[in-house]
């Protein structure tokens, strides 16, 4: 990149995109950083400001007083179990309709597609939808309400389509002449082989599941909050705070201590899942869009 025998004016450019990088990446990566460093410093002193590089006076109270709140464990566990079955099961859902309408001999292929696509730009709204969940399909107050209304995204389809229509069809063929049918060519050829378009959707699942927060309003019970309605109730009330801090002997939490602590429980679990889908997410996403 920054090779000698290249003109001054190159070098110029290139150190300045450099240079015009870093500072991207500071100015994005910075403001999570703070509100890192500041849930690890003592609240009290938190709220005098000026904590820019590393906590001032290092505390975990904060984390405390989350972790030893019975209603945030129960949220965190409705939450992954919701992220680990709603992107297995949506993963699995989308697979199937995108396989099925990739082969050009479906009965009502362009029907079935028209109808997945129409629901891309036009909505019942969000009544509709509430009736739809709670009183048609009586999921109200059920883990199946995080489920069975988020099992099929026609954007990820589309990905998964394009990506299964250029595969092979000798794969297939051969798999045909040796007696295999449909159900066991999706599944132990075409899955194997699509890891990833099938890591990329799945990271847009899980990302979606993680941080949804809106249907756990409308659907869920106490026994079903979630971490992000967790995070919206207390970003919402402060009143309770000072009094549940008290009662654990953690009289120095505050409300916004405590926002900057759930804020970063909830935060880092899907972050640290992207290094693992990160080989595949770049290919699965150009192989699935770009082709076609």
């Amino acid at each position: 990149m920054f090779a000698y025998n290249r003109s001054i004016g190159e070098r110029s450019f290139d150190w300045l995109n450099a240079l015009l990088m870093i500072g991207l990446c500071v100015v994005t990566l910075y403001p999570f950083y703070n509100i890192v460093i500041t849930s690890f410093n003592d609240p009290t002193d938190a709220a005098r400001g000026g904590i820019t590089l590393w906590p001032r006076q290092f505390s975990i109270d904060n984390y405390k007083m989350v972790f030893q709140d019975e209603g945030i464990i129960r949220a965190f566990i409705v939450t992954i179990a919701r992220t680990v079955i709603g992107t297995a099961t949506a993963v699995l859902f989308t697979a199937a309709f995108a396989y099925g309408v990739s082969k050009n001999e479906l009965m009502g292929r362009k029907a079935f597609l028209l109808m997945a696509i129409f629901t891309m730009y036009f909505s019942g709204g969000i009544i509709p939808y509430y009736l739809l969940v709670a009183k048609y399909l009586h999921l109200k107050g059920s883990f199946l309400a995080y489920i069975i209304p988020n099992l099929f995204n026609v954007f990820n389809a589309i990905i998964m389509l394009t990506f299964f229509k250029g595969l092979p069809k000798e794969i297939e063929e051969s798999a045909k002449i040796d007696g295999a049918n449909e159900l066991r060519i999706f599944w132990q050829l075409v899955l194997p082989v699509s890891k990833p378009v099938l890591a990329t959707v799945a990271l847009y699942n899980a990302v979606f599941h993680w941080n949804s927060w809106y249907d756990a309003m409308l659907f869920g019970s106490e026994k079903l909050v979630t971490l992000q309605q967790i995070l919206m109730q207390i970003i919402s009330s402060n009143s309770n705070v000072s009094l549940a801090a008290s009662n654990l002997g953690l009289g120095s939490v505050t409300a916004a201590s405590l926002k900057l602590a759930t804020m970063v429980i909830t935060t880092v679990p899907i972050v640290l899942t992207y290094p693992f889908v990160q080989k595949y997410f770049v290919q699965g996403v150009m192989i699935g869009s770009v082709k076609g």
